[in-house]
């Protein structure tokens, strides 16, 4: 695309590809229908719980007129990068800008009724050492120097000025730029400074608007082995593996220095560093969702948004059904361990084979996004949870006084009972059930 071509998205990713069979799809998006007015955005108590939704990545529903019907039946929180996956550099020079695909981006959800959420990110080259009026994608992820810091914090308050209906910013993404090599480390001291910056001036323009970070990497390991392998363990542990020491560290001193936030955001993988699976797989490695989720409310009462979350290796082999009961074991995980949040990376690819993606290149619903709405319309964080499981252990069960959901983790159909209900699942199935 124009401007934004290959750099768009250059960032390590985790993410798998989901799907579940088109009956599945067909049921779910029947029972939504049947259900009344769906709760846009999920249904949170504000902004700082806007439930479940998705980001936008460099290929997205901008030249889709049927993907814009699409996402616009049942509204979701989405997110939009400040610079790159889909969005120019806004400030090719100082005093300088170029806001036309953010603002194309930005109009885009807000047509479609969505809550809109801008994650600033990246920065502009001439402040992280480049020559002004140029851009280098292949630094995308170069954080800006500390003396450009209230730059950037400027630029972040021209934006907030630019768009008053966007109430809630992600100061920057995944500590990007942020590593200490020589410390081995993350330099939470170093973006801590540049988030300070950020909120005062987010804050100096409207008191209504609603900052968050440090988007900070939940990265973890296999096995308390491995972690004390390479000298990272933590207490943060449990049969999913061990969160690695220096995220605890980094996560501490945001919490510790911050000069404010209205919300936590941290995103990660079920995947381990040491790339192995955790002690009893694909659907046992969700529970580190839950975990960290309670590790981070024990420190703090804000309300917490996981902005991006993936649950499947690259090179996996799985099935497609597979895939999405993972994928729907991970949600129920996230939902588990109440969340505020919770964005589904769109690896939107721009080509008419894109596993995992929201919608099909004509604007087709994709099983992912009938699985993302399904949640946000019977699960948003306002629900109250019913303590319900299947007689079964391995299927895994989501329950709420009006909808349950109930996932197999196995490739066998399994046949069981939840709270009084036999429900027959087909192998890796996906059922919604009236408890």
């Amino acid at each position: 695309m124009g401007g934004v071509g290959e750099h768009a998205g250059g960032r390590r990713r985790r993410r798998g590809g989901v799907v579940v069979g088109l009956v599945v799809l067909g049921c779910l998006l029947a029972l939504w229908r049947a259900s009344g007015t769906p709760v846009a955005g999920g249904g949170g108590v504000g902004a700082t719980a806007p439930g479940w939704g998705f980001t936008h990545t460099q290929y997205s529903a901008d030249g889709n007129a049927a993907a814009q019907r699409l996402i616009a039946e049942q509204p979701l929180p989405q997110v939009q990068a400040l610079m790159g996956w889909g969005a120019d550099n806004p400030e090719p020079s100082p005093g300088v800008y170029d806001f036309a695909r953010l603002d194309a981006r930005v109009a885009l959800i807000t047509r479609s009724g969505g809550t809109p959420i801008i994650t600033l990110c990246c920065a502009p080259d001439w402040m992280k050492g480049g020559k002004p009026g140029a851009t280098d994608w292949s630094t995308l992820e170069t954080a800006p120097s500390p003396a450009h810091d209230a730059d950037f914090a400027a630029l972040a308050a021209t934006v907030a000025r630019r768009y008053p209906q966007v109430r809630d910013f992600v100061v920057w993404n995944e500590f990007k730029g942020f590593f200490d090599n020589g410390a081995d480390q993350w330099d939470a001291a170093a973006y801590t400074a540049l988030y300070n910056d950020v909120y005062r001036a987010l804050k100096a323009v409207r008191q209504d608007i609603e900052v968050g970070g440090p988007y900070l990497p939940m990265d973890s390991f296999a096995s308390g082995t491995a972690a004390e392998d390479e000298g990272h363990g933590s207490s943060v542990n449990g049969r999913w593996g061990m969160l690695d020491e220096r995220v605890v560290t980094a996560f501490d001193y945001w919490l510790q220095h911050k000069a404010g936030a209205d919300f936590v955001a941290v995103d990660g993988s079920t995947v381990p560093r040491d790339a192995r699976d955790a002690e009893q797989g694909p659907f046992a490695a969700t529970a580190k969702f839950t975990a960290v989720s309670q590790w981070i409310h024990a420190r703090t009462s804000l309300p917490l948004w996981w902005t991006e979350w993936y649950v499947e290796p690259s090179g996996s082999g799985w099935s497609e059904p597979e895939r999405d009961a993972v994928l729907a074991a991970g949600m129920i995980a996230l939902a588990q361990g109440h969340v505020a949040a919770a964005f589904y990376w769109n690896p939107e690819t721009g080509t008419a084979a894109c596993p995992g993606c929201l919608w099909s290149s004509t604007g087709t619903a994709l099983p992912p996004l009938a699985l993302l709405q399904g949640f946000a319309r019977w699960f948003p964080p306002t629900a109250d949870l019913v303590p319900l499981e299947a007689a079964d252990p391995r299927v895994l069960v989501l329950a709420q006084a009006a909808r349950g959901v109930a996932v197999n983790t196995t490739a066998q159909a399994v046949r069981t009972s939840v709270g009084g209900r036999t429900l027959a699942l087909p192998p890796y199935g996906i059922v919604w059930f009236t408890p």
